[in-house]
């Protein structure tokens, strides 16, 4: 770290010059219940929520925070206001930010050169909290920012998908709640997907810190009403499996080439205890083909090295649905399905789902 004190004074001595002064600690907060210079330290735990003040933001700023932060492990108190992830993902944050400075030749001195610091080192975050800590430090934003591919995505190289795959996603686990039955369901995609990051509106990134900001002060309705106007503009945060809060976008899916039986008909919730045991808390990919008339994606859903479809059908738990969908496999397992007498082919005669749909259409009731 020794480059980094360097770039506060430049090449030459400057005797007695401090690199880092205590006064700017106080960006780190004090500890809860202690006093200056007695007792505990006066920074506080990354743990430990603290008030704080940030007198300036600049190159320098950022520099003698990755020297303290070499030396104690925190991170400024403040930056809390500008990003949404856990002092836990900030800590991570800057241990990222510090290996890629003292990797870098030469050492960034200006803003430009410290905002391609940060973008390279974080590539892999959230849109938002990437602009929230370029805006803490005041830093200019790259353009373009950096993407990275998706682990995910490339198993499935656009070479490879069928034909008519319009794109893919690769979703959040999907919440049991979020499956309505058989064929359909609704998931939420990370913003810190390359897909996704490049497609989220400024307003909404605005939003997200705003909230964040009045959760911070305490403003429990406001927060509430913005979190509200997040899911208006279909998003929602979602605590992922290492109790970090992030943004994600709402897909409603329609499962391709398949028709379950509602809710409300004989074997309905059958049917969809069969997806919620496919999919229910697992990550799914889905070849997206278009969009229904109701604004659903419609795709071929794939989970643990399954195609979803195929298991439905072949188990008896849905019907090939041959008005808009004619591969012939599909119509193959449910020939496999009937004869075994499986799931819903228990019935010598079961109603189709979209006789049902028609009935209900007919007494003016709003089916999908």
């Amino acid at each position: 770290m020794g480059n980094i004190l360097k770039c506060f004074t430049g090449e030459d001595d400057h005797g007695d010059d401090d690199y880092y002064r205590p006064s700017s600690g106080a960006r780190y907060g004090l500890q809860a219940g202690s006093d200056h210079g007695h007792g505990p330290s006066p920074y506080v735990d990354v743990d430990q929520p603290a008030a704080a003040s940030r007198p300036h933001h600049d190159v320098v700023s950022l520099l003698q925070d990755l020297l303290y932060f070499e030396s104690t492990s925190m991170v400024p108190e403040a930056l809390r206001q500008h990003v949404t992830s856990s002092k836990k993902a900030q800590v991570k944050w800057y241990r990222n930010i510090l290996e890629a400075y003292n990797n870098m030749r030469p050492q960034p001195k200006t803003p430009e050169e410290a905002a391609q610091l940060i973008t390279t080192a974080l590539s892999r975050i959230q849109r938002a909290d990437l602009l929230g800590i370029l805006s803490f430090y005041n830093l200019p934003i790259p353009f373009p920012l950096p993407t990275v591919a998706s682990s995910a995505s490339s198993d499935h190289p656009p070479s490879s998908l069928p034909e008519g795959v319009q794109f893919v996603l690769n979703t959040l686990p999907v919440h049991h709640r979020c499956i309505g039955d058989g064929d359909g369901f609704s998931a939420y995609v990370d913003t810190a997907d390359p897909r996704e990051s490049a497609n989220v509106a400024l307003e909404v990134h605005e939003m997200v810190i705003d909230r964040t900001q009045a959760r911070t002060h305490r403003d429990y309705q406001k927060a509430r009403a913005l979190l509200r106007s997040l899911d208006e503009a279909g998003y929602n945060r979602i605590i992922n499996i290492s109790g970090e809060e992030i943004l994600a976008k709402k897909y409603r899916i329609r499962m391709r080439g398949i028709d379950a039986p509602e809710l409300e008909m004989t074997y309905g919730k059958e049917s969809k205890d069969a997806l919620v045991k496919l999919i229910g808390g697992k990550r799914v990919t889905i070849h997206v083909y278009g969009l229904d008339q109701f604004g659903r994606y419609v795709g071929d859903i794939y989970c643990d090295n399954v195609f979803v479809q195929e298991r439905m059908l072949k188990s008896g738990h849905a019907w090939h649905f041959k008005t808009y969908d004619k591969r012939p496999e599909f119509a193959q397992w449910e020939r496999e399905a009937r004869a075994a007498h499986r799931g819903l082919w228990a019935s010598d005669n079961p109603e189709k789902p979209w006789d049902w749909r028609r009935e209900q259409r007919s007494s003016n009731i709003q089916v999908y």
